[in-house]
């Protein structure tokens, strides 16, 4: 069975260095706030293209703690509405809400995944503050006219990169092209690792200091308190695996975008829609970070069915959409068809940098033998 992710195999590669890295925390008796901490957020600030990068406990922390920094600054305030993409994962939302702030779900584009302008300025109210720009599965939502309108009106952008690391545009990269970013290190993630981990990229250092602050027990001072916050930080065994990993992270881009350009160009089962078009196909790939590689599938539990048969293990990102879920009960009836028809199709093949040529042969293989009976 070709397994949708290896983990193993992915860190085993880094594994004398990851267990270093490991050795010289323990060695050092320090183990949150210190230098293994401070030297990844210096190098991944460099790596995205910002002045600054906080460490949080996951990525989730780093979305809710940027809303409540913006609260506590002034810029934002309670009840205040954000755009979100309808189709997102639910921890978009999840942060919208804990914030005290009311999430306004967006259609996204039928093709790319991502909102665009035009669904944004369609879906704009007066209470509107932020526009949380999601870079679904890894691609670059279409950034240029969603920037232009939010500074046009007044609006912030919070990039949800969690799945987009390394994705760039030209010299825009992924976590440096809205106000803050919110990254999440979870171990599946292009950049993972070995437990929950997360982080904020920005060029405010007002920003940058409120949220250190928020996820420090509302303190910059130990024992005094000037917000109400909670405990976020990335520890420092963490940190100094990410900077290990970190080093190999555009290598790995570069094998996960070489299996996506084979699918691309040899999987022509008119049955299965595929995540980019011939003419992305002529340029650089760079715009996706392929944390995923989405294809669509009308009869998907039959294709689901039949990669498994044939020894392939795919995986379903997400079965159900944010508005069906209990937690949202709220938007149960409301109707968002482009969202929820991807819902009930989309289906993740596996792709990651330690999968074998024969791997990717035998799944282009498979997908193109796929004949739906209905």
């Amino acid at each position: 069975m070709i397994p949708f992710l290896a983990l193993d195999k992915i860190n085993y590669q880094y594994s004398t260095e990851l267990k270093e890295a490991v050795g010289r925390v323990i060695d050092s008796g320090w183990y949150l706030r210190g230098s293994e901490t401070e030297k990844f957020e210096e190098r991944f600030a460099s790596y995205i293209g910002t002045d600054y990068c906080v460490g949080v406990a996951n990525g989730l922390d780093a979305l809710t703690l940027t809303l409540k920094a913006w609260m506590e600054m002034g810029k934002i305030e309670a009840g205040d509405e954000v755009l979100v993409p309808a189709n997102t994962y639910i921890a978009s939302i999840l942060a919208i809400s804990s914030a005290g702030l009311k999430p306004v779900l967006v259609e996204p584009d039928w093709f790319t995944f991502n909102i665009t302008a035009d669904a944004v300025t369609q879906s704009i109210t007066p209470r509107v503050r932020v526009i949380l720009m999601v870079h679904l599965y890894g691609r670059l939502a279409d950034f240029d006219d969603i920037v232009s309108f939010a500074n046009a009106h007044g609006l912030l952008i919070l990039e949800d990169s969690a799945q987009a690391h390394g994705a760039t545009r030209g010299k825009a990269r992924a976590g440096s092209i809205g106000d803050a970013a919110a990254f999440s290190f979870y171990p599946g993630k292009n950049l993972g690792a070995l437990g929950d981990a997360g982080c904020v990229t920005t060029n405010d250092e007002e920003l940058r200091d409120v949220i250190a602050a928020l996820g420090n027990y509302g303190s910059y001072k130990k024992y005094e308190h000037v917000y109400k916050g909670v405990n976020s930080r990335l520890d420092e065994i963490q940190a100094a695996m990410l900077s290990v990993k970190l080093k190999y992270l555009d290598e790995e881009l570069r094998r996960r975008r070489e299996i996506a350009k084979l699918y691309c160009e040899r999987i022509r089962n008119r049955e299965l829609l595929l995540p980019l078009k011939k003419s992305e196909m002529q340029g650089s790939l760079t715009f996706h970070a392929f944390h995923l590689f989405v294809v669509r599938c009308k009869n998907r539990s039959e294709f689901i069915h039949f990669l498994e048969e044939n020894d392939i293990a795919p995986l379903i990102h997400y079965p159900i959409a944010p508005h069906k879920q209990a937690a949202y009960e709220e938007f149960n009836f409301d109707n968002y068809p482009v969202t929820e028809k991807m819902h009930r199709e989309v289906v993740s093949l596996p792709i990651s940098p330690v999968m074998s040529d024969s791997d990717v042969d035998h799944i282009i293989d498979v997908c193109n033998q796929y004949r739906s009976n209905n």
